[in-house]
């Protein structure tokens, strides 16, 4: 009991919400009784039961019931008996779902306290049959009847799917509309799926059918998820092209170097970027790998440096060879006076003193690997003609007294001298041999390197500008049609 006094506003707020928490605490209990009265065969009614029942209500209330069953097929096996508000369904139904319509029935009206389920289903196949067939025979004159109706929903959903289509195909418009080409190609495939999209919400309008459309539009919900997480590499790809459209980080011919991966770019689609590898093959790098990737873009600037090192012997100065190796590099036609080519000591080797020298040239006029070949070989040979050795690396060992003693007698036997103490040291002469040998063989190597570089076509190695078939295989791909979109735009203001 809640009391309630003038000007207790706390009192009030306390009763109401004992009143809604009473409510809560009811509504679970009153759903198990709902489902255990079910569960014994009995349907029970939520409306208030009369103290003082009267026979006539419960005549009156088997008459109706029985009205009713009679006006519907299947139903009029169905026995109704009615004690105290109490009704009792028994008799025979062909199925579960006319016993449960039958309870439903008798369980609406007002004065009925509960219904008691005594309903035998006897499943027959005639009757079950029957029913059906007479069911799709209904549904096929309806379907024959709104035919007239269908077509002209067909009619109207296609007219507006192919004007979506008509207008997704004005290229042009959409070009105006954003200068970048994947952008547009994306837009008026947007535009084609609102229209197919609103050309279904009309036809189902028209016939009657929005439910059907609720129904598609959450089913395709739940695809849409599933099919979404099968394919997100491919999304994720989809939206890697669409960036990679609007930054341009590349052009057409750029050559570039993604994730270790060297070419020259042929054209960007959107599934993936495609290089002509210096070697002449091919290279299709998916647009996520790209777009995620690290890229060394060599055409964005044009002068690139090589650097190549070289040893020269540990008594020569090294300043004055770096002269000499400068002097002949400044020489070569390809070599850029600006930057102008330096070299550095890099460190001392046990035999040797190590230059590395930079050069700069242009690789839009340079190939930068032939380059780098003809400057090495101007330099060796410019550092050998003014003296200077590039020694190879030196060894010393070491041997006990008794060993040395060993290896005289055996040289001195060999010579045919007499006695060990008066011939010369093996290691002094060998070396002046050795040094001799050398000299000779170098002078050889170059009168043979004069005269093969005499002959016909020897000009060609040392031309250093950039492969013309290479270049010609890389246009002659740009060229060719696909059927996919280069997103590469000239037009486009680049990364």
């Amino acid at each position: 009991m809640i009391v309630s006094r003038p000007g207790t506003t706390g009192y009030r707020t306390g009763g109401l919400l004992l009143l809604m928490l009473g409510m809560l605490w009811a509504a679970p209990a009153q759903a198990a009784a709902s489902e255990a009265s079910a569960t014994n065969g009995e349907s029970s009614n939520n409306a208030r039961i009369e103290t003082t029942p009267t026979p006539l209500k419960d005549r009156n209330i088997q008459a109706r019931i029985q009205g009713i069953f009679s006006e519907i097929e299947g139903l009029g096996d169905v026995d109704i008996s009615v004690s105290q508000g109490v009704v009792t369904l028994s008799g025979e139904t062909s199925n579960d779902r006319k016993a449960q319509q039958a309870i439903n029935l008798a369980n609406r009206l007002t004065d009925v306290v509960t219904v008691d389920d005594s309903i035998n289903r006897t499943l027959d196949v005639q009757d079950n049959v029957s029913t059906v067939f007479q069911g799709l025979v209904a549904q096929g004159r309806s379907l024959v009847k709104a035919l007239p109706l269908l077509l002209v929903g067909m009619l109207l959903f296609g007219l507006v799917a192919w004007f979506g289509s008509w207008l997704s195909r004005r290229q042009a418009l959409w070009q105006r509309l954003t200068p970048n080409p994947f952008v547009a190609e994306l837009l008026s495939q947007t535009i084609r799926v609102i229209f197919i999209v609103v050309g279904l919400i009309l036809a189902l309008s028209l016939i009657g059918a929005e439910t059907i459309l609720g129904t598609l539009l959450g089913g395709a919900g739940v695809i849409g998820i599933a099919v979404g997480f099968a394919v997100k590499d491919t999304i994720e790809n989809y939206i890697a092209s669409l960036m990679l459209s609007i930054r341009q980080p590349f052009r057409a011919r750029d050559q570039i170097v993604i994730n270790g991966q060297e070419g020259i770019v042929v054209r960007l689609t959107s599934r993936a970027t495609i290089l002509m590898t210096l070697d002449g093959n091919q290279l299709r790098i998916p647009n996520s790998e790209v777009f995620k990737g690290t890229i060394l873009n060599y055409t964005q600037n044009p002068e690139r440096r090589f650097t190549f090192e070289l040893g020269v012997d540990a008594n020569d100065d090294p300043l004055a060879a770096i002269k000499v190796g400068l002097d002949a590099v400044h020489q070569l036609d390809f070599v850029l006076s600006d930057p102008r080519a330096m070299a550095v000591i890099t460190h001392v080797g046990d035999s040797n003193i190590v230059l590395e020298f930079q050069v700069w040239v242009d690789q839009s006029k340079t190939d930068f690997s032939r380059a780098r070949s003809i400057a090495i070989r101007e330099t060796k040979h410019a550092l050998e003609n003014q003296g200077f050795s590039l020694p190879e690396p030196i060894y010393r060992l070491r041997f006990n007294s008794t060993l040395e003693q060993a290896l005289e007698q055996l040289q001195s036997r060999e010579k045919g001298h007499a006695s060990p103490e008066v011939a010369p040291t093996p290691t002094a002469r060998t070396t002046t041999d050795h040094g001799i040998i050398n000299d000779r063989d170098k002078k050889k190597a170059k009168a043979r390197a004069r005269q093969i570089l005499r002959s016909q076509g020897a000009e060609t190695v040392f031309d250093a500008r950039p492969d013309e078939r290479l270049m010609a295989k890389v246009d002659q791909e740009i060229a060719e049609n696909t059927g996919e979109t280069d997103l590469l735009d000239r037009h486009s203001p680049q990364e």
